[in-house]
């Protein structure tokens, strides 16, 4: 499937350690557009019927013996008639040396030919997984960014509500920082949501009366995180004198982001309270929640049994 985003079809070469046995004209500027790969076994022996040649081409093992089958005028053919389409880029697994056909093509038909040393299956797995990061969906949020315990958590809320203040309390905690006021998400995946920061403000954190500071350099390695999957959203907000917030945690309140539906808190913010205990007892109980056990829905099936039995002690 094709996707909005591109990804240069240099960086993935260089990202998999690909070695290049030919290079297009337009090879600094040549992108891919989809996360199919396709093993052309079909096509070479001439069938080209639902060929999608957007998708980079992987040779393993199987093609390249069937290849080595035909006669050198039949092979040519079949590479003449493959490379005719604007193929993205032809990559030949297991080391296996190019034949001269391979090559001649490549060069009249000015297509990219890559090798790697690796396995078919193994390269596939990484290439897909790879591409589906690099042109996956994805938004640009405004919030920070935190790992606690191990869970991905997005704080959001309006500017000076304290969420940089409460995140830095919580890298000095031991927990680590991914983002701080903008958090690029993407959905890797069908239900998967990873956030990052972006390129150029990553490990940096803005505090009111303090200033711009870099988290990786005053706190080391340890309090900061690349990238981390997103699976809790607290909104911080100012508490409200009347406004009813839920106190048994009965109700499961969805915040949807692109598509993924994910479990939200609301926390309300007044002087003294202590919202880094907090979002790390949030964390923790999300976690909880992830392996079948809710204290909250615990606590009242064991209050209906005590109304049922009458059996308060």
């Amino acid at each position: 499937m094709k996707s909005k985003y591109t990804v240069l079809l240099k960086t993935i070469a260089e990202e998999h350690g690909l070695r290049p046995l030919h290079l297009s004209r337009d090879y600094e500027t040549a992108v891919v557009t989809t996360a199919d790969v396709n093993r052309p076994a079909m096509q070479l022996a001439g069938f080209y019927n639902y060929f999608d040649p957007k998708r980079i081409q992987i040779l393993g093992r199987v093609e390249s013996t069937y290849l080595d089958t035909l006669s050198p005028a039949a092979r040519l053919a079949a590479y003449d008639r493959f490379m005719g389409y604007d193929i993205a880029a032809l990559v030949i697994c297991h080391g296996v040396q190019p034949s001269e056909e391979c090559l001649q093509m490549a060069a009249k038909h000015d297509r990219n030919v890559f090798i790697t040393s690796e396995d078919t299956s193994a390269f596939l797995a990484k290439l897909i997984g790879n591409l589906h990061n690099h042109l996956a969906p994805r938004l640009t949020s405004h919030g920070v960014l935190v790992e606690i315990y191990g869970e991905g958590v997005l704080l959001t809320g309006e500017s000076g509500i304290g969420k940089s203040e409460t995140a830095l309390e919580l890298v000095k905690r031991g927990h680590r920082l991914v983002a701080d006021d903008a958090v690029e998400i993407k959905l890797v995946g069908s239900d998967t949501l990873v956030g990052t920061a972006p390129a150029i403000i990553r490990y940096y954190m803005e505090l009111r009366g303090i200033g711009v500071i870099n988290v990786r350099h005053l706190y080391g390695v340890g309090a900061i995180k690349p990238e981390t999957g997103i699976d809790l959203v607290v909104k911080m907000e100012a508490w409200e004198q009347g406004k009813a917030y839920d106190r048994l945690g009965l109700d499961s309140a969805t915040e949807e982001i692109l598509g993924v539906k994910l479990p939200c808190v609301t926390i309300p913010v007044t002087p003294g309270r202590n919202l880094a205990v907090i979002l790390e007892l949030a964390a923790m109980n999300n976690r909880q929640k992830k392996m079948g056990y809710n204290a909250a829905e615990t606590l009242a099936a064991e209050h209906d049994l005590a109304i049922d039995t009458g059996n308060f002690e």
